[in-house]
């Protein structure tokens, strides 16, 4: 194995879970790489006030501080790797906010407990998606809403990075997927008019 390959997939399991020294430096880079469809995604999310909502697979937690911005009663963050969540813990002191190391395949919330939920760059580092969004589901309340956030297929197909360890799948087989889950498509944005801009899929699950 040549030096960049190696190189390249040791970023791409630190983006799947940061860790470490190195898990620093990826948190930031996410923060910043994330930003404008993060942004959007809670735009899209629409909270109001008094609403439980969460970020799941938060990484640098830029997705925790917009929540957090809202009048939400609570935020909750799941995130699969322990050392964002550590991080998390030492970077926002608000007692709105709720923490917890995860995997959205098996998420640490109750049953109808979510009104909203926000998660992006995610589902890539999951296999069986069926299940996680069947864990979206059980956990949003009749009516809860979640927002999915994916880098546009043909762009990422691009990168070098995403020939590691990633799942990145087509638009419409992730709807579908959402669709036998319960959960019914009602928007999908776009973070800019780039043909390769990174898309938003806004569900709600009428339970």
């Amino acid at each position: 194995m040549g030096v960049r390959t190696a190189l390249r997939k040791m970023l791409a399991s630190q983006l799947g879970n940061p860790r470490g020294l190195m898990g620093k430096s990826v948190a930031k880079r996410l923060n910043k790489f994330n930003f404008a469809a993060t942004s959007g995604a809670v735009e899209a999310l629409a909270v109001v006030d008094g609403e439980v909502v969460a970020d799941l697979g938060f990484g640098g937690g830029v997705g925790l501080r917009l929540l957090l911005d809202t009048k939400a009663s609570e935020v909750h963050g799941v995130d699969y790797s322990a050392s964002m969540v550590d991080r998390a813990r030492r970077e926002f002191h608000d007692d709105r906010l709720r923490l917890a190391t995860g995997s959205i395949t098996a998420l640490p919330l109750p049953d109808d407990s979510v009104d909203g939920l926000i998660t992006l760059n995610t589902i890539y580092f999951i296999e069986d998606l069926a299940t996680a969004f069947a864990e979206i589901g059980r956990v949003l309340r009749p009516g809860g809403r979640a927002v999915i956030g994916i880098g546009d297929p043909e762009g990422m197909a691009k990168m070098p990075v995403t020939q590691h360890g990633f799942i990145v799948r087509p638009v419409e087989d992730v709807v579908a997927t959402l669709a036998g889950a319960g959960l019914v498509l009602t928007d999908h944005r776009r973070v800019s008019e780039s043909e390769l801009a990174p898309h938003l899929l806004v569900v709600c699950h009428a339970k």
